[in-house]
């Protein structure tokens, strides 16, 4: 790769400063691939020992707690034994994603050979060497190195002969000091924005719950509904089961599907996914094959409110109104429609019900299937499940309180979004900066 030329070794880090030079990675760096898992010792001098795989290094840091094992040779432990400042990166998955080991690993600790180990020669900076590695999976490089179109690996040999453009060793340390200290800014900006998010949700849902449960006349005389999960009501509402307002339930079908969705004008199927997010998401469909019929009958419809009847238990009964739909749309057999007979019910304070803490109740406690899996609910559960049943006039009400209150929130919740985006954005180009040379760091220790 010698001959390669230099304008064309780095094009993702177009570095102009002086001093820096171009440098394959394995000349400035040790690199270390993991070992194969083995489960059972081969030798009488193999020890059990924990390790590290893929998923316990993630781009802000490695997770050290609750270790796997696996066995292996003295000489491999000597060879892999992970220490605090070690650089880790992926072989697989998405390659090239990096950590540094923050703190001393338990005793004996290796990684699997998912994992490169990496650790500088004649004073080279590893975190340096992280940042550069950020900047080059921004930039796609690993996209270039390793060929997506099959599963990727960013192996020993590519890692090795990855050209960069480096300081001298002095220089990356301040470098990476510099960095350091400012990403860590920038991340504790973004980690109070992410808390401000949280508290916005949790605000929402609160607000739903209390509306939908206790209405919005906060001089209403309560009384207990006689439902543990939903504790006291406004005295004038009523209680009833679900499957006095419903004339049906329906569960689409599945038919074998392609893997992409259907474009516009062709028939597709939607998937769970198409609830998940608590609005209706029409793109969250796979495309019905020319040579099957589509079935009309379960094509979607805009006013639909659909369920989801399988799904994770966080997911499990999430509930949305169809608002706009484009034509060719078929329910799919992990989904409910609900087929509504009674004129006492706002739909929309439904929906609103059933997406909060109470409404959500009963589905949860009803739900069949392993907790940490797949679980599903029965048309039963749906028919049975308690509903409060405020006069409609009072219905019409709530629902738009709700939406009122909940618009505030959510053009808070965007602009707290954007803030983290720009935040991010800057981290981004500050790193791009500093590791092609464009920044002048004279005094930074």
């Amino acid at each position: 790769m010698t001959d390669i030329p230099r304008a064309h070794r780095a094009p993702w880090q177009p570095c102009v400063a002086a001093g820096w030079s171009q440098q394959q990675l394995k000349r400035p760096f040790s690199i270390n691939l993991g070992k194969m898992l083995q489960n059972a010792p081969t030798s009488v001098e193999d020890v059990e020992v924990p390790y590290l795989k893929a998923q316990h290094v993630q781009w802000n840091g490695v997770r050290l707690s609750d270790l796997p094992t696996m066995w292996a040779s003295p000489a491999e432990i000597l060879g892999l034994e992970v220490r605090d400042g070690d650089l880790l990166v992926c072989e697989g998955g998405e390659v090239g994603r990096a950590a540094l080991v923050s703190e001393q690993p338990p005793a004996r600790t290796i990684i699997q050979n998912a994992l490169h180990l990496v650790r500088g020669r004649a004073n080279a900076e590893p975190r340096f060497l992280a940042y550069v590695l950020h900047h080059a999976a921004a930039q796609g490089w690993f996209d270039v190195l390793c060929n997506r179109s099959t599963i990727a690996h960013f192996t020993v040999e590519k890692f090795g002969e990855m050209w960069t453009w480096l300081p001298e060793a002095s220089h990356q340390r301040t470098i990476a000091n510099y960095l350091d200290r400012e990403t860590a800014r920038l991340d504790a900006l973004v980690a109070a924005k992410e808390r401000v998010l949280g508290l916005l949700a949790e605000k929402r849902r609160a607000l739903i719950t209390h509306a939908v449960t206790r209405g919005i006349d906060p001089t209403a005389p309560l009384r207990d509904s006689g439902i543990p999960w939903l504790g006291e009501i406004p005295a004038h509402w009523r209680t009833e089961r679900l499957k006095f307002h419903l004339s049906e339930i329906e569960q689409g079908w599945s038919p074998q599907c392609e893997s992409y969705p259907a474009e516009e004008g062709e028939w597709g199927v939607l998937k769970v996914g198409a609830v998940n997010g608590w609005e209706f998401n029409p793109n969250e469909n796979k495309r019905l094959p020319d040579d099957i019929e589509p079935l009309p009958e379960y094509e979607i419809s805009s006013g639909d409110v659909l369920i989801s009847r399988a799904n994770t238990t966080e997911l499990l009964g999430s509930t949305v109104m169809v608002r706009e739909v484009r034509p060719k749309l078929l329910l799919c057999d992990k989904l409910y429609r609900l087929v509504f007979n009674s004129p006492r019910l706002e739909r929309d304070f439904l929906v609103l019900f059933l997406r909060s803490v109470a409404g959500r109740y009963e589905f949860e406690r009803n739900a069949t299937g392993a907790s940490n899996s797949m679980q599903n609910i029965g048309q039963d559960s749906v028919r049975d499940v308690w509903i409060p049943l405020p006069p409609l006039p009072e219905q019409h009400a709530i629902v738009a309180h709700i939406q009122k209150e909940t618009a505030k929130l959510d053009a808070l919740r965007a602009a707290t979004e954007r803030t983290i985006g720009l935040l991010k954005e800057r981290r981004a180009a500050l790193i791009a900066a500093a590791v092609t040379g464009k920044l002048t760091l004279e005094g930074a220790v």
